[in-house]
C-alpha cells in the first residue's frame, strides 16, 4: 500500500513539473535538488519544494535572507570592524572612523576643545586654545649697563609690548625669560648676573599681569653671544634678555 502511495506522489510531482504547475510545499518542506546539488525548477522557473528537501534560505528562490547586524560595542554608530577608536565614551560625536571629531583640525578633539574654531595652522595648548608660537618674542639688547641688572626705559617698553601680546592670547603660554651677559669678568659671576637680569625682566612682566607660575627664569651667562665681544657695541648687544613662549 505504501509503495503505491510513494509511486503516486512521485508521478504527481513529475506531472506538475512537466506542466509547470506551482509547487505546494508540504509541512517541513525544503528545496528539491538534482544530482549535482542544483535546485530543481518548474517550467516557470520557480524553485521546487517538497518534504525532505534542502532546508535553506535561497535569495535566488525569492527568499529574503536576514542580514546579520555587526556589533557596535561603544554605541557610537560605527561597527566594531570599522571602528579605529573603540571604546569612545557615550555622547561624543565621532567621524566615519569612529574617532572623536576635531572640527577645527587643531589636534584637540571637540569634546576637549575649549576654543572651537581655531584658525588653521595656529599653535594651541592642550585645551585647544591658540597660543603664541614657540619663537623668541623679542630680544632686549643694549638695555643693560655694564655689571647692572636694572631695566632701562627701552627694556621696559619692550616688555610692555611682550606683556600685551601674552595677555591678548586666548591660551596659557609657558614663558622662558633668559638672561645673558657679555664676556667681561669671571664666567661664574656672569652666570649669576645673567640670572639677575632675567629675574628683573620676569618681575616686570609679573607686574603687568603675567602669571608668575607660567614664567621660568634662566641665566646663561656669556654663552650664545649675538655680537662681537671684542667691541664696545658688540658687548652692549650681548647684555640682553630673550623672552620665549610655548
Amino acid at each position: 500500500m505504501n509503495m503505491v502511495k510513494n509511486k503516486l506522489a512521485a508521478a504527481t510531482a513529475a506531472l506538475s513539473l512537466g506542466l509547470g504547475l506551482a509547487s505546494i510545499p508540504a509541512a517541513n518542506a525544503g528545496y528539491v535538488t538534482d544530482s549535482q546539488g542544483q535546485v530543481v525548477r518548474n517550467a516557470y522557473g520557480e524553485c521546487w519544494q517538497a518534504a525532505g528537501g534542502m532546508d535553506a534560505m535561497l535569495p535566488e528562490c525569492g527568499d529574503v535572507v536576514p542580514v546579520k547586524e555587526e556589533p557596535d560595542s561603544d554605541g557610537d554608530g560605527v561597527v566594531d570592524s570599522k571602528d579605529a577608536c573603540p571604546g569612545t565614551p557615550a555622547g561624543i560625536s565621532v567621524d566615519a572612523r569612529g574617532c572623536p571629531l576635531d572640527s577645527d583640525g587643531d589636534g584637540v578633539t571637540d569634546d576637549k576643545d575649549k576654543c572651537p574654531g581655531t584658525t588653521a595652522g595656529a599653535k594651541v595648548n592642550a585645551e585647544g586654545c591658540e597660543i603664541i608660537a614657540n619663537v623668541t618674542l623679542d630680544v632686549i639688547g643694549g638695555e643693560f649697563d655694564f655689571n647692572s641688572a636694572d631695566l632701562k626705559p627701552g627694556a621696559k617698553a619692550a616688555l610692555d609690548d611682550i606683556a600685551a601680546k601674552l595677555l591678548a592670547s586666548p591660551g596659557e603660554e609657558q614663558i622662558e625669560v633668559i638672561g645673558y651677559t657679555d664676556s667681561s669678568g669671571a664666567e661664574a659671576y656672569n652666570l649669576v648676573l645673567s640670572e639677575r637680569r632675567a629675574q628683573a625682566a620676569a618681575d616686570y612682566l609679573i607686574s603687568k599681569g603675567i602669571d608668575a607660575a607660567s614664567i621660568t627664569v634662566i641665566g646663561k651667562g656669556e654663552s650664545n653671544p649675538i655680537a662681537d665681544n671684542s667691541t664696545r657695541e658688540g658687548r652692549a648687544k650681548n647684555r640682553r634678555v630673550e623672552i620665549r613662549a610655548h
